[in-house]
């Protein structure tokens, strides 16, 4: 019914938390790439905050995708209260036990994944780093 309001939730606070990461990060002097090759330093790290877009592209994607399905079921209306659950005291109670469980879930699941793709990027940064230390053969 509402399960989608809970990445949603956190879609938006992990929005904020990047542009508040990007702008430290920014003002942090990073030395930035020109297109004309004059600064030929590459970095084989990627940002913090790029790595946390994924995790709020994940969730804004799953948010959206969710309510599209609530729209299409009508359980989501555009006119007040918008969510049909929310008129019934009944189902309220449902709808904020599916919240409290599916949601949480569903969440919880993607911030899991998203842990993985972190695991995965630090194995394969650490790698590029080892083969920039490495002395050029041939």
């Amino acid at each position: 019914m509402a399960c989608f309001l809970v990445s949603a939730a956190e879609a938006i606070i992990t929005t904020v938390a990047v542009k508040m990461i990007e702008k430290k990060e920014n003002s942090a002097g990073a030395i930035k790439v020109r297109p004309d090759g004059e600064y030929t330093e590459t970095e084989a790290k990627i940002p913090f905050s790029r790595k946390l877009k994924w995790l709020r592209n994940l969730l804004w994607g799953g948010s959206l995708l969710l309510a599209f399905e609530h729209v299409w079921h009508g359980e989501v209306v555009p006119w007040f209260p918008f969510l049909t659950a929310a008129s019934n005291p009944a189902d309220a109670a449902e709808m904020l036990h599916e919240m409290a469980t599916v949601g949480v879930a569903m969440a919880v699941l993607v911030t899991v994944i998203w842990l993985g793709m972190l695991a995965v990027s630090a194995v394969i940064e650490k790698r590029a780093q080892k083969e920039k230390a490495l002395p050029a053969e041939g």
